[in-house]
């Protein structure tokens, strides 16, 4: 049983594992207060220390998590990683902050069959929304 609520979500982020170059991830798959999953090109060890960017919020989110579980899949790998960094509050209100934008994304697609990018979707929200939404102390 999970120990928190996943909230879906299809947002573009990067990782890095040690020195390497930043890769993007294929797709998002769940975000949550603790941890996030997604799809990767390649296996990433469990154990693995990761370096995460959400680069379409501002400012972007970036963490470091730690690879929980690998998943080979049909067209590459499912990975879920889990949160090191001690403010545990900062990341969960990042990763809402995240959900809300994609939200936003598919509320204007349906209602008003605009389709935007993730990152004209975070521009919008967090010019409409980003000071009205709740701060971490």
């Amino acid at each position: 049983m999970r120990r928190y609520i996943r909230h879906p979500a299809s947002i573009p982020i990067e990782f890095t594992v040690g020195e390497q170059q930043p890769e993007r991830a294929l797709e998002t798959r769940n975000i949550g207060e603790c941890g996030i999953a997604f799809c990767a090109d390649r296996e990433l060890v469990p154990g693995t220390i990761v370096n995460l960017r959400i680069p379409l919020v501002d400012p972007p989110f970036e963490t470091v998590a730690r690879v929980a579980w690998c998943r080979a899949r049909t067209n590459g790998y499912e990975a879920g990683v889990e949160f090191t960094q001690p403010d545990q509050a900062y990341g969960a209100r990042m990763c809402e902050q995240v959900c809300h934008i994609e939200n936003y994304r598919v509320e204007m697609q349906a209602t008003e069959g605009r389709e935007l990018t993730p990152e004209e979707a975070a521009a919008e929200w967090v010019a409409k929304f980003a000071s009205k939404f709740p701060r971490t102390n």
